[in-house]
């Protein structure tokens, strides 16, 4: 069986969610790979990687920030992160190097960014050295990109970098503007999703909408900003109330409990569901009309994977990585971008608009993602096509 490494860390959810799932799906396939997951931050502890500065795991930081909603210093944070990981260069590569000896893979998989060079570095045969014979094979190593675009430089795409797996045409074009070979460089067709976001689900939406208070035909949205929620859905809920949008609404608060109540306690003309952490957000992305949320591009896909018309918001506060995310979102046709939920209330009448909410759900219903099933058959590719099959030293 071939052995597969999955490269990860918990910074955001995006990158452990899309691990989880192609692990999943790795595993049970006919021909399954063993696949193992490797927590880069907690390889890097010994290093003391970013804590040297901040006190803080980096991954830590950059959770607590999304959960204080204090994304404006995220820019000054990629600038420490990338002056620390080049500082470190040599210790990182030589703690991943000793790794690798003590377990080996048969292709190494990264979904996270900024550790690229130091990855594809770890990965090639020190000084040529000869076994058996032969030149020693080289791991084959391939990058997931679990954004919609990079955020150069030194963030997903590096001149480092053997095999890219893109999920949109802009992420490829990176690729290749760096000097990745076309042959090297693979688009599916979206983000990796959870597996159970490629499952039909068929829904009573009427008695669904029923169970959780709803009125059955009023507009529907669904209100999600990541794990741990936002404080500007309490905003956006007093906003749509105030201004009698005649939409109800569906907020995923997730692990934030204080948050979850506080909406609940909201005086609003139309019912509201209040969810706390859901492990089944597709059930309640199938009661929905339409997504109101942070340009995540996982969010976003979840959303369009239900066909869902999406809005979202982009300005100074947004994450670097996701501004494109909003671009995207415009180009393609599938909802509106606000400067701020401050104006989500015309923002929603606007799409509700029939002939307006009518182009987006053609648009959105157009939509057709697999890439957790495409993205086996290139991982298959590139190891068949690695130099893992050596070749003999002339004698």
């Amino acid at each position: 069986m071939r052995k597969l490494t999955i490269v990860f860390h918990h910074a955001g959810g995006g990158h452990k969610s899309a691990a989880d799932a192609l692990k999943a799906t790795l595993s049970s396939q006919k021909e399954p790979w063993d696949v193992t997951l490797l927590d880069i931050q907690a390889l890097l502890d010994p290093l003391d990687l970013i804590r040297r500065f901040t006190g803080l795991r980096i991954q830590d930081t950059y959770n607590a920030i999304l959960r204080k909603g204090w994304t404006r210093v995220t820019p000054a944070l990629l600038v420490v992160l990338k002056s620390t990981i080049w500082i470190y260069h040599a210790p990182i590569v030589k703690l991943l190097r000793t790794y690798w000896a003590e377990n080996p893979a048969d292709l190494v998989l990264s979904v996270v960014p900024h550790f690229n060079r130091e990855i594809a570095e770890s990965l090639r045969p020190v000084g040529g050295k000869i076994v058996g014979g032969k030149t020693a094979a080289k791991t084959p190593f391939v990058t997931l990109i679990t954004d919609l675009a990079d955020y150069p430089p030194h963030f997903w795409i590096e001149r480092e970098s053997e095999y890219i797996i893109a999920g949109t045409e802009k992420a490829r074009q990176q690729a290749l503007a760096i000097g990745v070979p076309t042959d090297h460089v693979f688009l599916t067709s979206g983000m990796i999703l959870k597996p159970k976001f490629y499952e039909r689900i068929a829904v009573d939406r009427v008695a669904e909408r029923k169970k959780l208070g709803l009125e059955p035909d009023c507009p529907t949205a669904i209100v999600l900003f990541g794990g741990h929620g936002s404080q500007v859905m309490v905003d956006i809920t007093k906003i749509l109330n105030e201004a009698n949008s005649g939409v109800q609404l569906i907020l995923i608060c997730g692990h934030n409990e204080k948050l979850a109540e506080e909406i609940k306690k909201l005086p609003t003309k139309k019912p509201i569901a209040v969810v706390g952490f859901a492990s089944n957000v597709e059930y309640y992305m199938a009661l929905a009309d339409f997504f109101i949320g942070k340009p995540g591009p996982g969010s976003i896909s979840e959303a369009l994977q239900f066909h869902l018309p999406v809005i979202v918001e982009c300005n100074g506060a947004t994450l670097p990585q996701e501004r494109y995310n909003a671009e995207w979102v415009t180009e393609k046709g599938y909802g509106i971008v606000v400067r701020s939920f401050k104006e989500i209330a015309p923002a929603v009448q606007r799409l509700l608009d029939s002939s307006t909410f009518a182009e987006f759900q053609t648009r959105t219903g157009q939509y057709s993602n697999r890439a957790l099933f495409e993205a086996p058959v290139i991982l298959d590719q590139c190891a068949e096509r690695t130099t893992a099959a050596t070749e003999p030293q002339p004698v």
